[in-house]
């Protein structure tokens, strides 16, 4: 597998498609269960972004921006809770 960078390298891409800080948003992984702050998850880029959780390599989230569009895909996280305050 290539080298990663960690959630907070993708965080500007993430903020400008969804308007919030990413970071602080506490992902849980649809196949291994574990929970942390998208923060500490494995992020690859390519012609997107793939974030992997850090347990356990599966992706919990996709992100592909076209010049009109934001692609985003979290069918790999359970949930995804952002703190509001």
């Amino acid at each position: 597998m290539s080298t990663f960078i960690d959630g907070n390298g993708a965080a500007g891409m993430f903020a400008e498609a969804l308007g919030i800080d990413v970071t602080t948003a506490v992902v849980t992984c649809a196949a291994c269960g574990a929970t942390g702050p998208f923060a500490e998850s494995r992020v690859y880029e390519g012609p997107g972004v793939v974030a992997r959780c850090a347990p356990c390599g599966s992706v919990v989230a996709r992100l592909v921006r076209t010049p009109t569009d934001a692609w985003l895909d979290l069918r790999g996280a359970r949930a995804v809770r952002i703190p509001l305050a």
